[in-house]
């Protein structure tokens, strides 16, 4: 009989109970963002099973489980980060509850090992650490491999059960080899052959049309070496390619790394001079990326691409929302951000049916937020209380 008690007791040590409990909760009196920025003024949420099942205007018809009164908070969907470099390790139980207290629910990560990826998964999925859902990737570098090999690791990575490679680089100036488009083409056919996605690292145009002619369904970059032209930007869009922002990415960090009011590249290096790959194309210099990146963002939406977000960085999360919100603010309505952030990076993650919107059917993942996201985007750094699945996973009321 002793030995059954401890039972229940390491597993509520573990924090596993926690993830298995407050699957039913109500969320009243809240102003509700749910699909593609409808706004309901004064609304209930009711959640069942970990699952929306009404968003209403009004209290709610029948209440469930336990009862957040947000008093005039706005609920809108979990945010979801497209691209973000995360790994199991030391630091792993800091580095999630930052990314929840940001408001971010979901996280697919943007490479490194797969069984690290995996790892940290099981660890916030058993109850072991507090953390987003976690969809794992692996690597696939094109210089390592020839076609043949390059579809026996995308086999190998089927069979772990990943569903997404990392990001695939491709060469962005002058453009991609005939070696690389060769091997690219390979994992492209192999990876639908297995049901796993392909993301390619393209940042340039000529780099990002390569990728679209050889099938390449996911584009983790936009271009940030030159412009991108109206003609192909509508060749993406008519190619059904969906693509993650990242507008930010060039852009000078303040006050994240050392608040002495010098520039920062997101690494914490000196901006300009640390930016990644950071030369030329046309005679572009460091730097320009902070122009080209915003700009393309606005002229492939106004193609009709599938505009993602992600942060692709590895500081601070709410540093890294503030960053890229700011820089997307120049070029779009906070109602357009709302749908980026929402419907259109649950649909690049292939969760479309799942996330990115409070509607009934949808998984209840919810952040409250101290303020109107449809004011500025400074309120979305105000998360006050995160549900991930119907479990309340930051509380900070």
């Amino acid at each position: 009989m002793k030995r059954h008690l401890l039972i229940p007791l390491i597993c509520l040590a573990s924090g596993t109970l926690a993830s298995l409990s407050a699957q039913d909760l109500t969320i009243a009196n809240a102003r509700i963002i749910t699909a593609n920025g409808a706004v309901i003024g004064r609304g209930s949420i009711v959640v069942r099973g970990g699952k929306i099942v009404s968003v209403a205007a009004g209290a709610p018809s029948a209440a469930s489980g336990k009862t957040i009164d947000a008093k005039g908070m706005t609920a809108m969907p979990g945010f979801i980060d497209g691209h973000r470099h995360i790994n199991t390790g030391p630091n792993e139980k800091a580095q999630m509850q930052a990314l929840l207290e940001a408001g971010y629910t979901t996280v697919l990560s943007g490479g490194g090992p797969a069984d690290g990826n995996i790892t940290l998964r099981d660890h916030i999925d058993k109850g072991l650490i507090n953390g987003p859902r976690i969809i794992p990737s692996g690597s696939i570098r094109l210089a390592n491999n020839t076609p043949d090999s390059a579809r026996a690791e995308v086999r190998k990575m089927a069979g772990m059960g990943i569903k997404f490679t990392g990001e695939i680089a491709l060469t962005p100036v002058p453009g991609p080899s005939e070696k690389e488009v060769e091997t690219l083409k390979a994992i492209v056919d192999e990876a639908k052959k297995v049901g796993v996605m392909v993301q390619v690292h393209a940042v340039s145009s000529s780099a990002m049309i390569a990728a679209v002619d050889a099938g390449v369904p996911l584009l983790v970059h936009l271009p940030n070496k030159d412009w991108v032209s109206a003609a192909d930007a509508k060749k993406v869009a008519a190619a059904g390619v969906k693509v993650l922002g990242t507008v930010s990415f060039g852009s000078p960090v303040f006050g994240v790394f050392a608040d002495d009011n010098k520039p920062r590249f997101r690494d914490g290096k000196p901006w300009p001079d640390s930016i990644v790959d950071g030369d030329v194309l046309d005679g572009a210099r460091i730097g320009q990326e902070a122009g080209f990146m915003p700009v393309n963002a606005r002229t492939v939406w106004d193609a009709g691409v599938i505009l993602g977000y992600c942060t692709d960085t590895t500081y601070d999360p709410k540093a890294g929302l503030d960053h890229e919100l700011k820089m997307l603010n120049v070029m779009f309505s906070m109602k357009d951000l709302i749908k980026m952030i929402g419907p259109n990076t649950a649909s690049y993650i292939q969760m479309g049916d799942q996330l990115g919107t409070l509607e009934p059917g949808k998984l209840a993942d919810i952040v409250l937020l101290d303020g109107d996201p449809l004011e500025g985007y400074w309120n979305w750094l105000k998360t006050k209380v995160v549900v991930k699945g119907g479990v309340i996973v930051v509380d900070k009321r």
